[in-house]
């Protein structure tokens, strides 16, 4: 699909596959070269769980669940080697954090505070500590806010 013309036109010469986002931005990223254990139907009609490479993945409900993604607005984004994957999320956490009506405070905040932390990874000015503290916020904003706006938000983080 990635190198197929008729979708998209593949990737430029020259460059090779680093992430796709198979749902828009507020699905899970998957990085070149991940695996994923999907479950199968053998050939004897048992279940049992099969390694499916990232680009041998099916664009199918069932199996972008089971990838830990999913197809969300079907909006594929797809990242070369070009591509900082932290520039990406920055860019992603700004819309967020523009975005979010302030109605609950977990989006309000976290949403800001995600997208500060991002711009100062992007702008030079990162800490020891930043990988964690974004984690940590993404994790205290899932569940915690009146609308999906929130989810959406910490599921790239």
């Amino acid at each position: 699909l990635i190198n197929d013309a008729n979708f998209g036109g593949g990737l430029k010469p020259g460059r090779s596959l680093k992430a796709i986002i198979p749902g828009g931005s507020s699905s899970k990223v998957l990085k070149a070269g991940e695996v994923f254990k999907l479950n199968r139907k053998g050939a004897d009609g048992q279940m049992t769980k099969v390694d499916v490479p990232l680009l041998d993945l099916p664009y199918d409900f069932d199996s972008l669940q089971q990838a830990g993604t999913m197809s969300g607005s079907s909006a594929i984004i797809v990242m070369d080697d070009s591509r900082s994957l932290v520039e990406t999320l920055a860019n992603l956490s700004e819309f967020y954090a523009h975005e979010s009506c302030g109605q609950c405070t977990p989006c309000r905040e976290g949403a800001l505070w995600m997208a500060k932390g991002l711009h100062r990874l992007t702008h030079g000015e990162g800490r020891k500590q930043d990988a964690e503290y974004l984690t940590h916020i993404a994790q205290n904003i899932q569940g915690r806010t009146i609308c999906a706006f929130g989810e959406a938000a910490a599921w790239p983080v």
